[in-house]
């Protein structure tokens, strides 16, 4: 009885998922009568999909019922529970049944707890831009499904071009796969730098313009940023992001803590060999300097929320900021 619990903000990746498991399931001739994608509009839903599941399927292959947009691992009915406790225990072996949500399931309430218990539940929530060794490792999996060699620096600028967005990752991957052909060297970062449209103007160059005082350069990253339709909250989340890390970094290291494990550990990073480079961008820094941002950073994510300005607002607080780093 296999049953699938796939959740994320990344649509991109979690349907690039749900393709191949429909594709290893469902047989292509018998594909129309053994596929059922019911969405959360459809009446009773997570019965009707339950109902599905217990159909045996029709010819060769196996039944995928998928269960679209549900939030079950949110909020349950103790009617609906006791449905999802009678019949998931008895899904045949000839059903994949997948259920999809947006949303993180609350592990404490009792139909996630049931899931965790029948289901393989997988992840595919986006990675914040600021983890970069994440987004790295993101690269290396990604190159590797698709069939193209890179070497580190060129995995490196590609994760650096890309950010987070696995659409374009995986874009920008068969473009290079069709650009290097069979060829067994590793692609260098010459060919990153020629085929790959790169997000130069991102948000992590706007934190290093703060971070440096370049009013002027982070003011023209704000323009182009905004010209290029990024979500104002997602620029202020990842700033946030950032400039929590490298605070953390100055507290811990004038703290006299030596140990990068450590400090990895208190700023939440996952690869302490970060910790030399990030100790680079705040030597020079003041520790009550970078104590004022976030203050600055709040405000700023409370006025976005409260509808003003958002060019505006974006423009003087990040003067602000900049005045702030050069003090």
């Amino acid at each position: 009885m296999p049953i699938y619990l796939y959740w994320g903000d990344d649509d991109f990746a979690l349907n690039r998922a749900v393709t191949a498991l429909r594709d290893r399931t469902l047989d292509a001739d018998w594909a129309s009568f053994n596929y059922d994608k019911i969405s959360p509009e459809q009446p009773n839903a997570v019965v009707q999909a339950l109902n599905q599941a217990m159909t045996p399927p029709f010819g060769s292959g196996s039944r995928l019922v998928w269960l679209v947009d549900t939030t079950v691992c949110v909020r349950c009915s103790e009617d609906l529970l006791s449905e999802l406790e009678r019949t998931l225990p008895l899904i045949p072996e000839t059903t994949v049944l997948l259920l999809t949500a947006t949303n993180k399931p609350d592990g404490r309430i009792k139909s996630t707890k049931l899931l965790q218990k029948h289901a393989e539940i997988r992840e595919f929530a986006a990675i914040s831009p600021w983890k970069t060794d994440q987004l790295v490792t993101q690269v290396k999996q990604a190159a590797q499904e698709v069939g193209v060699k890179l070497t580190p620096t060129a995995t490196q600028m590609l994760a650096e071009a890309v950010g987070n967005d696995t659409r374009q990752l995986f874009s920008e991957l068969e473009k290079l796969r069709l650009y290097g052909g069979s060829g067994s060297q590793p692609l260098s970062e010459e060919a990153i730098a020629t085929l790959v449209t790169a997000s130069t103007q991102n948000s992590l160059q706007l934190a290093d313009a703060i971070r440096q005082g370049n009013t002027a350069r982070a003011l023209t990253l704000i323009s182009d940023l905004f010209r290029r339709n990024e979500v104002p909250l997602m620029i202020v989340k990842t700033l946030i992001g950032r400039f929590r890390t490298w605070l953390w970094i100055k507290l811990m290291t004038e703290s006299g803590e030596r140990d990068e494990r450590e400090i990895a550990r208190a700023a939440e990073i996952n690869n302490p060999k970060q910790i030399y480079f990030l100790q680079k961008d705040v030597k020079s820094l003041s520790l009550e300097a970078l104590s004022q941002t976030l203050p600055i950073l709040l405000e700023l994510e409370s006025g976005l929320k409260q509808g003003a300005n958002e060019l505006e607002l974006f423009q003087t607080k990040v003067i602000e900021l900049c005045q702030t780093m050069r003090r």
